[in-house]
């Protein structure tokens, strides 16, 4: 049958001579995977541009239940980027973010508010014209949230992180910085030096690895790094 859904591109990977395998996190059916025939060609009918990572889509979509690999009727294009493809640091923190959403998401079943966070998440990184140096770091927070593992204070964080070092007085600049940015919004203004914004993003790194077998190092983390200077 065929459905209508929106989606958020993660990946590709290339199939055959001039097609693709992608894998698209779906307003309807969770993560799902498309095969799309002849789009490395020349002639094709859809650009390989629709498939970078985090392009928001809307598709008519061909699915059936019990089945690992579907087809797309017709997509296009939800909201082109204004600045994602444009902006070095933020095509650094989409690869980070993309990797990030790959280790973590897995269940193609529909989640409607994980669904509407990142695409909201997607338009807000887009829009903030500055102020978004902080915005992998509260983006993984927030992700927690709907992943199931949410810290409730910067406290517990470093509680899980460090179960044995959490003194009252272990980084508590640290945990001062990181308390805001679990209440702040993506547009907040928080100034930090890069070894402090460094260093809290990898607490939240650790953090997610206690909570995910296998999650393993981010190949894009040294290109995050060296693009937002820490």
């Amino acid at each position: 049958m065929l459905y209508k859904t929106k989606g958020v591109v993660l990946n590709y990977l290339k199939y055959g001579e001039t097609s693709i395998i992608v894998r698209i996190y779906t307003e309807a059916f969770g993560l799902q995977s498309y095969i799309i025939n002849g789009v490395r060609s020349a002639k094709a009918k859809n650009k390989i541009a629709l498939f970078q990572p985090l392009t928001l889509l809307d598709l008519v979509v061909y699915h059936r239940q019990q089945t690992e690999l579907h087809r797309i009727k017709e997509l296009k294009c939800n909201e082109p980027f204004k600045s994602i493809p444009f902006d070095f640091r933020k095509s650094g923190m989409a690869l980070f973010i993309t990797e990030l959403l790959v280790k973590t998401i897995k269940r193609e079943e529909e989640n409607g508010p994980l669904f509407e966070f990142l695409h909201h998440s997607i338009q807000v990184l887009d829009h903030l014209e500055d102020n978004f140096s902080n915005f992998h770091l509260q983006f993984m927070l927030k992700l927690s949230f709907f992943l199931g593992f949410a810290p409730g204070t910067a406290e517990e964080l470093y509680n899980q992180v460090h179960p044995a070092g959490n003194a009252a007085n272990f980084a508590m600049e640290e945990k001062q910085v990181l308390e805001s940015l679990l209440n702040q919004g993506f547009d907040n203004d928080l100034r930090m030096p890069s070894a402090q914004r460094k260093a809290i993003l990898k607490n939240i790194l650790m953090f997610y690895q206690l909570h995910f077998d296998n999650f393993g190092e981010l190949k894009s983390l040294g290109v995050l790094q060296e693009v937002m200077g820490g």
